[in-house]
This record gives C-alpha cells, structure tokens and sequence, in this order.
C-alpha cells in the first residue's frame, strides 16, 4: 500500500518527455532568423530576455491567471482575451497555434502586439527585466546565430 502511494507521488512529479524547453541560443537563432532582431526597434537580445521571463523558453508552456482573468499562451505567454481565439483574436490565430516549437505563428503574434502603442511594455516582465538591463549582451553569449 506505501509503495503505490510514493509510486502515485512520484509519477505526479515526474515531467512529461514532451516537454519542449528549448535552449537559449536555439530560441535566439529561431527569433532572429523569424525577422525580430531590432524589430520595432527593439534588439534580439530583448526579445530572449522576454522569452525566459515568460516561460523560461518553453513553447508550450500555459498559465491560467485566474486574478487577471486571462490565460499565456507559448513562448512569450500571449494573453487569449485580446490575441487569439478565446478573446478578441487580435492575431487571427488559434492559442493552440502558439504552441509549436517552430514559433512562426508566435512570431507573427508578437510583431502585432509590438506594433501597439505600449511596445514591449506590454509585458509586465520586460519591464521589470530586460527594459533598462545593462546586461542585455549575456543573452546572445555564445549564440552562433
């Protein structure tokens, strides 16, 4: 009985193979062969730094924010109740869609929601992260690009 008890504890701890965090400098060249370096104005090195403060460069990561309201979707926890399909649909895209590994459909979101008049201020954690970093440089540190 307390072995299938630790065996049931365990198994809920274990991370599904599935998983696809991606490695620093593969979401760099990804984002940078996707057109974001300085796009809008904004360096490629701001663009990683955003990545990992939002899902720590996991693809597939979801959050429900029950206070706010809103459920991220992907790379850069694109909000469903303005860019995709559960909300206003801004992006013309399924959430689902901002799943994928490959990033393109997150990639077009992004351009979107960088086009608006906040910029990149739109995430809260590029604020407080990456905006006024005097380390931005670490982020593309070894990326062969």
């Amino acid at each position: 009985m307390k072995v299938s008890v630790v065996l049931t504890l365990i198994g809920y701890l274990v991370v599904p193979s599935g998983a696809a965090v991606l490695g620093r400098c593969v979401v760099a060249k990804k984002l940078h062969e996707g057109g974001l370096s300085n796009f809008e104005g904004y360096s490629l090195e701001n663009w990683v730094c955003l990545a990992y403060f939002e899902s720590k460069f996991n693809p597939e990561a979801i959050y429900e924010n029950t206070h706010g309201g809103y459920t991220g979707f992907g790379l850069f926890q694109i909000r469903d109740n303005d860019w995709c399909d559960r909300g206003k649909n801004l992006c013309h895209e399924y959430c689902s869609a901002l799943l994928n590994p490959n990033l393109k459909k997150t990639i077009e979101c992004v351009k979107k929601i960088v086009k608006e008049k906040e910029g990149m201020g739109a995430w809260h954690s590029w604020s407080l992260n990456c905006q006024n970093s005097d380390t931005l440089a670490r982020w593309l540190d070894g990326c062969k690009l």
